[in-house]
């Protein structure tokens, strides 16, 4: 699939120039990859799919969480090669993404991304997600953990984590950590990809007080 057919299945309207800047990342990410060894998928196409289409499906959702009227702050935990924080960073210019990768060569790559497109909303980190002070209006992770692990790890950084998945992870949600809870599990549609997607909204639970 192209990629401008994906975007435009997904019901996107991205903002000038954000396309080729996809397409930009992805011939860096391919180019990288020949050395490196960032993803084990190779073939163009499908990594449109699994890569480019697959981290915009969550757009949608995740804008329909941002507070109106001051500048979103997004974490992306065990990031990889940017998958999905450097796609939603050139989605959405005026969030502000985080990226932690652990991994220096996958963070180098990050940095290297960040400077040939231009992105000044990324900011990357290369270390454990524990090591990081700083607070998000929201986390999300693709493929980084278990439910629990990610809860574990990130769950200083925000009090709503973002858990991409394949199925439903029922078996995951029934070992969550207490003062946790899912709020929500929204279906995703990737074009191209037949297989299944989930992306699970995970929430701290306040404590009720009694006046």
């Amino acid at each position: 699939m192209k990629l401008a057919e994906g975007i435009a299945a997904l019901g996107l309207t991205l903002p000038l120039g954000a396309a080729d800047k996809l397409a930009a990342y992805l011939a860096l990410l391919a180019k990288w990859n020949r050395v490196y060894n960032l993803t084990s998928i190779r073939d163009p196409e499908e990594m449109i799919t699994h890569h480019l289409l697959d981290a915009l499906a969550v757009l949608p959702i995740l804008q329909k969480s941002v507070p109106a009227g001051r500048q979103y702050a997004l974490a992306d935990v065990g990031s990889g090669a940017g998958l999905p924080g450097l796609v939603l960073a050139i989605a959405c210019p005026d969030w502000s993404v985080t990226s932690v990768e652990a991994v220096e060569k996958k963070a180098a790559f990050q940095r290297q991304a960040k400077i040939a497109l231009g992105l000044a909303n990324v900011s990357i980190h290369c270390g454990r997600v524990e090591d990081l002070k700083e607070r998000f209006d929201a986390v999300i992770a693709r493929a980084f953990a278990s439910l629990a692990d990610f809860v574990k790890h990130a769950g200083h950084l925000a009090d709503c984590l973002w858990a991409m998945k394949g199925g439903y992870p029922a078996a995951e949600v029934a070992v969550l950590p207490a003062g946790w809870s899912v709020a929500a599990c929204h279906g995703l549609r990737v074009p191209g990809l037949g297989a299944q997607r989930c992306l699970l909204q995970l929430e701290r639970v306040r404590a009720c007080t009694s006046s």
